[in-house]
């Protein structure tokens, strides 16, 4: 009966102290997960760049294989120049300079 009781005091969890301290490496391991150096825009570094609608070679960079505009976190540009690129994009693909989908680019190679 004795063990019974002090089964149901640890159950209870109010006269368990528990200690919450922290790994100095965070639970990781520090080789594994390094931080990264923020990517700096292609744009801002090189002040002669210049995003212009007509490049439509440069302008595939930014644009997946089915033809979105690739987001920030994957071509590394500001915000600013992020605006102006889909801007870009999106004019050259009005004057079918880029395609709309991947659909569109399968027609434009065979063609």
């Amino acid at each position: 009966m004795d063990n019974r009781e002090n089964n149901q005091d640890n159950r209870g969890g109010s006269q368990r102290q528990r200690s919450f301290q922290r790994n100095s490496g965070g639970g990781r391991s520090s080789s594994r997960f390094r931080s990264r150096r923020r990517r700096v825009c292609a744009f801002c570094a090189d002040k002669n760049k210049v995003l212009d609608w007509k490049k439509a070679d440069d302008l595939r960079r930014y644009v997946g294989d089915s033809g979105e505009i690739l987001p920030r976190r994957k071509n590394g540009l500001c915000a600013r120049h992020q605006r102006s690129m889909a801007v870009a994009i999106k004019r050259a693909r009005h004057l079918a300079l880029l395609p709309y989908t991947n659909d569109h680019i399968r027609i434009m190679s065979h063609g």
